[in-house]
């Protein structure tokens, strides 16, 4: 009987055997694990976080959900989905919020449960290693599902918008956080510049791995832009999608429902 022959896929600028892709990218984040938010910080000159409380701004964290944070590394969005469940009013008798961090890198995940030891919120908040493509959870059990950096890194996106809709209960909210394409050519002459020129460059000075961001940009470059992205998030069963530019297109939300 002749074999299937392995399906190949992109690793930045790169084809790969699709098989080897998970691996790759475990890789690039096994390396810069402890280096990842400071990283997020010098190359978006902080604006990163504005993204993240934009798209918590959509979510409306309420007490008594659940949310399902995928490729969540150190928890930044689960921490503030938390944080300002428990912030709005509940009764006496209600759950409060809860979390669980997913991520296919266990390098990420400790460097966020280290940083969370002392966190009054850490109750609340579990960690998961696991495949955007197979998640470790149950049927509609998930009141949100969000994922933010992190989908252009798997290899077979379509399974892993699969998967979110399988998590996610009727009326579930699905949030992706994801570099995207600037809305004109000037400024995408200009970000590429500066996605080239110098996140490589600064990977190299304070991470020390270069190629590691070198990866990161070529990433970026290969993600669908805004409106086929959307289309399939529509193939992949979810309702009521829609995306937001952020920062002229750097960045966008994708947003949806499980109806």
């Amino acid at each position: 009987m002749s074999r299937e022959p392995e399906t190949e896929t992109s690793f930045g600028f790169r084809t790969v055997k699709s098989g080897e892709k998970a691996g790759l990218v475990r890789d690039v984040f096994d390396s810069v694990a402890t280096r990842y938010d400071i990283m997020n910080d010098l190359m978006s000159a902080g604006v990163h976080r504005l993204w993240k409380s934009t798209l918590l701004d959509r979510l409306n964290p309420q007490p008594g959900q659940f949310l399902i944070d995928v490729a969540g590394g150190t928890g930044d969005i689960a921490r503030g989905f938390v944080k300002r469940a428990n912030a709005r009013p509940r009764s006496a008798a209600s759950a409060p919020a809860a979390a669980v961090i997913c991520d296919i890198n266990a390098e990420m995940l400790r460097a966020g449960a280290a940083r969370d030891e002392t966190s009054s919120l850490a109750g609340q908040m579990a960690r998961v290693c696991g495949d955007a493509e197979r998640l470790p959870f149950a049927d509609a059990g998930a009141d949100a599902y969000t994922i933010a950096f992190g989908i252009r890194n798997v290899t077979d996106m379509d399974a892993a918008l699969a998967e979110a809709r399988r998590v996610l209960r009727p009326g579930g909210r699905f949030i992706c956080l994801e570099f995207s394409h600037p809305v004109t050519e000037y400024l995408q002459k200009a970000y590429d510049a500066y996605s080239f020129r110098v996140i490589p460059w600064l990977g190299e000075k304070v991470a020390n791995d270069r190629d590691s961001y070198q990866y990161l940009v070529e990433s970026i470059r290969k993600f669908p832009a805004q409106a086929a992205f959307a289309a399939r998030i529509e193939k992949a069963g979810l309702s009521r999608v829609t995306y937001e530019n952020l920062t002229a297109g750097v960045a966008a939300l994708h947003m949806a429902w499980k109806i």
